[in-house]
């Protein structure tokens, strides 16, 4: 049987070591390559071709939700697992609402890291049950920032890489509206920019 290729992405070596040595008594799952940042994950992945990418949840360079909606246009075939040490962290789930198949926490035994990664290769969505979820973190960063529900999920939308017109789609909101709930969240996040709204919202639990 044809071994699963597993990409993976993280700025730290010796995860990226770590995870490599790990699964190299692992017939069923070889490393072929890493990348140490969201920029050149989405460089690398095309050529990699991997089936399945372990993916940092915090990288200097981009945020998750941005490498996962990335990944999912260059490698539609592969399954997308963060990789985390913050289990109670909104980002997690940001990342899975923006199409990860499955959340884990660095700590795992290796035992349970392999049995895991086969059961995301066999279609199922895997989660470490040691996830807090952030549902009510989230909420009280909401409340906090002043944000409207739908100032939030506009946000959420930009924080995934979408352009203006295509959160008008997927909300069924003119795109002067999107427009205008994305400046009402910079002005109540302080940002000067999309980006560094995306940032501040992340740092304040609500991505």
């Amino acid at each position: 049987m044809t071994p699963s290729r597993v990409m993976v992405v993280d700025d730290h070596p010796v995860v990226r070591d770590g995870v490599a040595l790990l699964l190299r008594g692992e017939p069923a799952l070889v490393v072929v390559g890493s990348a140490e940042s969201g920029r050149s994950a989405l460089e690398r992945a095309p050529g990699l071709r991997p089936d399945l990418v372990l993916l940092d949840l915090r990288l200097p360079d981009m945020l998750a939700p941005e490498i996962v909606a990335g990944l999912r246009d260059l490698v539609p075939e592969a399954r997308i697992v963060v990789f985390t040490a913050h289990g109670d962290h909104g980002g997690v789930q940001a990342a899975l609402d923006a199409g990860a198949h499955g959340a884990l926490l660095k700590d795992a035994a290796a035992t349970d890291l392999v049995a895991a990664l086969r059961r995301v290769l066999r279609g199922e969505r895997v989660s470490d049950p040691r996830m807090v979820p952030g549902e009510a973190g989230r909420n009280e960063a909401l409340a906090r920032s002043g944000l409207t529900r739908r100032e939030y999920e506009v946000l959420g939308f930009a924080a995934q890489g979408r352009t203006n017109p295509e959160i008008a789609d997927a909300t069924g909101l003119a795109r002067n509206t999107v427009k205008t709930y994305l400046q009402a969240a910079l002005h109540k996040l302080g940002a000067r920019n999309r980006v560094e709204a995306i940032g501040k919202a992340s740092e304040a639990g609500l991505l």
